[in-house]
């Protein structure tokens, strides 16, 4: 099969390649249709690691995925052959105590697509785990089921955060995920969702979402229009999903007391938080790593049409223009969110 593979920082190959497809007695066999290109991707393919994962050897991309089921295992019974599916791309150890105590997402040895040593799924079949294959319903697309997993981020954090109805949130970020994290706190219940940024595209898309107020940073702080919108209160949960350091500089202003501030972004290095501020505001403190349990709420909510998720796919590829998507996702164009691969 050919695949699309990071051969080494900057440089990215459309070869054969090698994948096992085996269907084990409790897998499906997977025909892929569409992949969307994640930042962690665009991570790898300029730089060649994240954090502690290094790319030491040529590695398939791809981990948000859609396709259609082709062959199932002997032991699996909530999947048929021609099912529509996406695919959560963590897959964990379930004995472990991370996964026995219900944070599977914490598993030390959890195997995640695209993620070295483990390969992604830019290639026409993949084999994949029937319990982390989900079933399409006949109103969401291929392109919708390939967004579900920056949607699971989203709704994991507003998870974390434990909204109640009316809360006013703040977003600090309108990327995708902050983008995710804006439609998930308003599906939990958020009666207002303040997203900042500095990007005027970016921010024109997000604020067309009912119920959101989006700020350009350039213009206003987010202070004074936190302040305006809660009549000095503050908000009750601050997400920040846009990992620069900078964010971090009163971040606890902008939050009432006994307000929550959910970590989404992952900032390059150490930032300051001042203690004494969180203290005198008993402000509790929520982090957030990819998800669990998520993947079939993410589902239903696109089902229901509370959530509309398809302005934010902005432009798709053909798989054998695969290098090309990626040299655009990484040029950082401001009406970008999501770019995908459709592999059909």
């Amino acid at each position: 099969m050919e695949a699309l593979v990071l051969e080494e920082a900057r440089r990215i190959s459309l070869r054969p390649f090698t994948l096992p497809q085996v269907v084990g007695s409790r897998d499906v066999r997977i025909r892929i249709n569409t992949v969307g290109i994640c930042g962690s991707d665009i991570h790898y393919y300029q730089h060649g690691r994240i954090g502690p994962f290094v790319v030491n050897e040529p590695m398939v991309l791809g981990h948000e995925a859609a396709g259609t089921v082709i062959q199932i295992g002997d032991e699996v019974t909530h999947l048929k052959v021609g099912d529509r599916v996406c695919m959560e791309p963590g897959v964990p150890d379930m004995a472990s105590r991370a996964s026995r105590e219900g944070m599977y997402n914490l598993d030390p040895s959890v195997r995640f697509w695209a993620t070295p040593p483990v390969h992604g799924c830019l290639t026409p079949f993949v084999v994949h785990p029937a319990a982390f294959t989900f079933k399409l319903p006949d109103n969401v697309s291929f392109a919708e089921g390939a967004i579900v997993e920056p949607l699971a981020i989203g709704m994991q954090a507003a998870t974390k955060a434990k909204i109640k109805p009316g809360d006013v949130a703040v977003i600090l970020g309108a990327g995708t995920i902050g983008m995710m994290c804006a439609l998930a706190a308003l599906a939990g219940g958020c009666s207002r969702a303040i997203v900042c940024d500095r990007v005027p595209e970016k921010l024109e898309l997000i604020g067309g979402v009912q119920g959101v107020t989006a700020v350009n940073i350039r213009d206003r702080k987010p202070k004074d229009v936190v302040t305006e919108l809660t009549e000095g209160w503050g908000a009750n949960v601050v997400f920040e999903a846009s990992g620069n350091e900078k964010a971090f500089e009163g971040i606890v202003d902008l939050l009432c007391p006994g307000g929550c501030l959910v970590l989404v972004g992952m900032p390059q290095n150490a930032v300051p938080i001042d203690i004494v501020a969180v203290q005198i505001k008993e402000v509790r403190i929520e982090s957030v790593f990819r998800y669990a349990n998520m993947f079939p709420r993410a589902i239903q909510l696109i089902a229901s049409g509370r959530l509309d998720i398809k302005p934010f796919i902005s432009r798709t590829f053909p798989f054998a223009d695969g290098i090309k998507a990626f040299e655009e996702a990484a040029s950082g164009k401001p009406t970008d969110v999501k770019v995908q691969i459709v592999m059909e």
